[in-house]
């Protein structure tokens, strides 16, 4: 998946480098012979994540929280700001965390890149848009948020990122650029971080019941990760500040999901309807209009491929000896 960028990029610091969508980030750049600075506090990412990057010429991993600072040494030209919990599970149990990197983390990358010259991008979330009254969501909604549901804490902060990269470039003239990211998945996602996919994958090979909230009926658009790490690359090498929407408009119930993952796993878990959590939203489809005609990007991976190969991922890291389905 290399890509050619068409700005001479040297040194990139990624922060949330050791988080799932951060470590396939870090990934790319160094293949496309970007030197690569990861900073991560790993409160929520792992180690693992980049232990092929480890020993490779031109990664440096700093473990530092950004709310408190990022004290790199060699001054970057792209800042690629992603520190942050983004599942339910992480931000539900670390909220005052989430608010402080959503906005002192977010100061603090912000005056890295201006301090620099460099080109700064926030990696901000669907999750802006709430439980939203218009489908699909293209750029100019302005949401319909609950700012003191349990969801706000994350809600909240990057709505707050936002405004803030906004007032950054206003007064200091700082090149930044902001993507709303729609439910990514793929390898290296946890599987208890609460999210459908990993979830659903996981009860599956286990032999688990899924467990499907409310009555299943709530949809969203999924967005593999290789997708999703071209529309970042492609925001942060265009000019536009955005924000920009980078997801996949094909929209699926989360009903539909479990089964799809029950059969492409070959699995003969039954589904468990659950309680459906408090402000869930009813829908997530994103209009990317403007990412097809402004940066030509526009997702390529089918949502049973992405599902495969996240699949393959979870069998080979878990020793899952179910027995995949025939082709």
């Amino acid at each position: 998946m290399t890509i050619a960028f068409s700005p001479n990029w040297q040194h990139a610091v990624v922060t949330g480098g050791a988080g799932f969508v951060g470590s396939h980030l870090c990934t790319e750049l160094l293949a496309s012979g970007v030197d690569v600075t990861c900073v991560d506090d790993l409160s929520t990412g792992r180690l693992g994540n980049i232990a092929a990057l480890l020993d490779r010429p031109g990664f440096t991993v700093l473990r530092a929280d950004v709310t408190e600072g990022i004290p790199v040494e060699r001054p970057p030209d792209l800042v690629l700001h992603l520190a942050s919990p983004a599942s339910p599970a992480d931000y539900l149990r670390l909220p005052l965390h989430t608010m402080d990197t959503g906005s002192l983390g977010t100061r603090h990358a912000l005056e890295l890149a201006h301090a620099s010259g460099a080109r700064f991008l926030l990696a901000s979330t669907s999750e802006v848009y709430g439980d939203p009254q218009q489908n699909p969501q293209n750029e100019r909604y302005w949401g319909h948020v609950n700012p003191v549901g349990p969801r706000s804490v994350y809600d909240e902060a990057k709505r707050f990122g936002e405004a803030l990269t906004t007032a950054h470039a206003d007064t200091k003239g700082t090149d930044t650029a902001i993507v709303r990211l729609f439910n990514t998945y793929g390898p290296r996602m946890r599987g208890h971080d609460g999210r459908a996919v990993p979830t659903f994958v996981r009860q599956a090979l286990a032999g688990e019941p899924l467990t499907v909230t409310g009555d299943g009926r709530q949809t969203r658009s999924l967005c593999y990760v290789d997708d999703t790490v071209r529309g970042v690359l492609a925001a942060a090498t265009q000019g536009m500040r955005g924000p920009v929407n980078i997801g996949n408009p094909g929209e699926i119930t989360m009903l539909d999901l479990a089964r799809l993952v029950i059969d492409l796993t070959g699995s003969d878990s039954e589904i468990r309807f659950v309680e459906r959590p408090t402000d869930d939203p009813a829908s997530r489809c994103p209009d990317i209009t403007l990412a097809h005609d402004k940066l030509g990007w526009e997702p390529r991976v089918t949502p049973v491929e992405g599902l495969r190969r996240t699949i393959a991922w979870f069998r080979a890291e878990t020793g899952s000896t179910a027995a995949p389905p025939p082709r």
